[in-house]
């Protein structure tokens, strides 16, 4: 059976929807068979992160409905182990069966290795529709004190729901800002109050990526691109060193 993983971020910009896909294409590129579905209903900006904006994608919804299978889900053009389902568009994240949307999750789990929900930045329908489906949630937070309090908020929210596999990565982070902050991993997760899955440079590559529709890993080698790829191992269960960006 497949593993849930749920992404999510106490607020917007921290980078979220394009950490999800990294992840989900490093997951894939290392044999495994990966669905990445777009639950953020309002702003659906997972397919320009994943580089295929151009290709047309049925939703989760469609599937949840019966109009479609799971397995009809688009088709990565340059990553074939990664599928995409979309979000739907004029339907409030409130008005989703979360038993629909928990059936087509298990028909899922017996096809793929991985189920990877980018849900919407907050804390309210659309997080909680992904994160009670999750066997192991991912959030993600900048190194700014608004992000980090907001995943600190984010994560109280998850243990009252009962979720206990929670795992923090900060995005969007350079030595320089960290140095301006007088800021350290440890105060993060300090701050945050949870164990540190990685750690996301500030890199200009993760928007030329999705500027000249192409994914990030097929589009940069090193930083964002690497760190997505040293996640997706550790989340194989390796053991691979965090990057150093800060000390």
């Amino acid at each position: 059976m497949g593993e849930l993983i749920a992404v999510l971020s106490g607020k917007g910009g921290t980078g979220k929807t394009s950490v999800c896909a990294g992840i989900a294409t490093a997951l894939s590129q290392m044999g495994n068979k990966v669905l990445c579905v777009d639950c953020d209903i309002g702003l659906r900006n997972l397919d320009i992160a994943l580089g295929i904006s151009e290709l047309g994608a049925i939703s989760f919804l469609d599937v949840c409905r019966g109009d479609y299978d799971v397995s009809m889900a688009s088709h990565h053009p340059v990553y074939p182990n990664l599928q995409f389902l979309t979000a739907p568009m004029n339907c409030p994240a409130g008005d989703i069966d979360p038993l629909e949307f928990a059936r087509m999750l298990n028909k899922a789990r017996k096809k793929f290795n991985y189920i990877l929900l980018d849900a919407p930045a907050g804390i309210e329908a659309g997080f909680r529709l992904a994160a009670k489906a999750a066997d192991r949630i991912i959030l993600v937070t900048g190194p700014d004190p608004a992000s980090i309090r907001d995943a600190r908020q984010a994560a109280q929210v998850l243990e009252q729901m009962g979720k206990k596999n929670i795992r923090l990565i900060v995005n969007r982070i350079s030595k320089k800002m960290a140095a301006a902050l007088n800021l350290t991993v440890d105060d993060i997760m300090d701050e945050a109050g949870l164990p540190l899955l990685g750690l996301v440079p500030e890199d200009e590559q993760v928007v030329l990526a999705a500027a000249f529709h192409q994914p990030l890993l097929g589009y940069g080698k090193k930083g964002a691109a690497a760190a997505c790829r040293r996640i997706a191992k550790r989340i194989e269960g390796h053991f691979v060193p965090v990057l150093k960006v800060i000390k």
